[in-house]
């Protein structure tokens, strides 16, 4: 599939999936009735960020080692700097400093900690034209903090609109972060072929905890 034609109309919410034999991601999009800057995390949701906390999935080193051979297959290496999400917050975690953002990241975060599968959290009004997912060519980057620190992205399966990559299994790009004015927010769970009910178990998890935030999910 070729590069998306570029528009300056919002994105759909709808993503084409370029063919891929060890991606089975999981999808949907959360409308929230008030910009996230109006909608602080509750202590309930908080008290999930904690690796001990009541969970309905578990996360196992057969799904992280299942999630990293599915990033390293067109050639990405992920370890170091680059490793998957997941187990950046794992370690975030355990060093005390997995601290609440606000509740649609939260939300995000507490599902990928406890299922150990990434997840991206896009603000779609910030997204440009038709979106794919596919892997990035050698060559492309983004930034992803408000520092200006940039991921090479060649060879790792990621999130692209009219503009580019800006998202995947590693660092989601500060271009389509979300903010606190955001209210409609796609998020991605980079599941793994093989592990396909954990899979379809975070992703219920997940909608269950954004409706009982107020979101709608579609």
């Amino acid at each position: 599939m070729g590069q998306p034609m570029e528009t300056n109309q919002p994105a759909p919410a709808i993503v084409a999936i370029d063919p891929h034999p060890l991606l089975h991601a999981a999808m949907f999009v959360a409308h929230f009735g008030l910009p996230l800057e109006q909608l602080p995390s509750p202590a309930w949701l908080q008290e999930l960020l904690h690796s001990n906390a009541d969970a309905p999935v578990c996360r196992t080193e057969e799904v992280r080692q299942g999630v990293r051979s599915m990033l390293r297959h067109a050639g990405y290496k992920p370890t170091g700097r680059g490793k998957p999400a997941a187990e950046y917050l794992v370690r975030a975690e355990e060093d005390g400093v997995l601290a609440s953002i606000n509740s649609a990241v939260d939300a995000c975060n507490v599902v990928s900690l406890h299922s150990g599968l990434p997840i991206s959290l896009v603000d779609l009004d910030r997204t440009r034209g038709p979106l794919r997912i596919g892997v990035a060519p050698e060559g492309v980057s983004y930034i992803f903090n408000l520092s200006g620190q940039s991921i090479d992205l060649g060879g790792l399966l990621c999130l692209f609109d009219a503009e580019g990559p800006c998202a995947n299994a590693v660092k989601d790009s500060q271009r389509t972060k979300t903010s606190g004015a955001t209210t409609r927010a796609l998020s991605i769970i980079w599941g793994v072929c093989g592990f396909e009910e954990h899979t379809a178990s975070a992703e219920r998890w997940y909608r269950f905890i954004v409706e009982r935030l107020g979101g709608e999910c579609r």
